[in-house]
């Protein structure tokens, strides 16, 4: 068969006494610990949270390791969709601009301004 392949005789052998690396099984230990610290979280721990408990624990390893342990077991963190609003259906008043940038005043309480597009309302969902 190896010759069919031409490869050689010792890599058809080494493969059989392929054995698990010190490395690869601290890594193996590690992957199961960071998936529990992403399960206890609730999926939503990213990797920089995730290095964080570790290190907490006593597990010294850097931030990129974390990273790349979590890409190699399909482990991501749950994101915040940003808030896109969507066009109003109804057609937007528009108000006449009755100070048209003049803030002088002769009197106290003459000019009030104040702005609410902060405050979330009904019409605005």
């Amino acid at each position: 068969m190896c010759e069919v392949l031409t490869i050689p005789r010792s890599s058809y052998y080494h493969s059989f006494k392929k054995t698990v690396s010190n490395r690869e099984q601290e890594n193996q230990k590690l992957t199961k610990e960071i998936q529990r610290i992403h399960l206890k979280s609730r999926e939503r721990y990213g990797a920089p949270k995730i290095h964080k408990t570790l290190v907490n624990n006593g597990c010294y390893l850097s931030l990129k390791r974390v990273q790349r342990l979590m890409k190699r077991a399909g482990i991501r963190s749950i994101t915040k969709k940003k808030y896109r609003p969507y066009p109003s259906k109804e057609k937007v008043v528009q108000l006449n601009n009755l100070l048209k940038r003049d803030f002088s005043t002769q009197t106290i309480n003459e000019k009030w301004v104040a702005d609410i597009t902060y405050i979330p309302t009904v019409r605005d969902g």
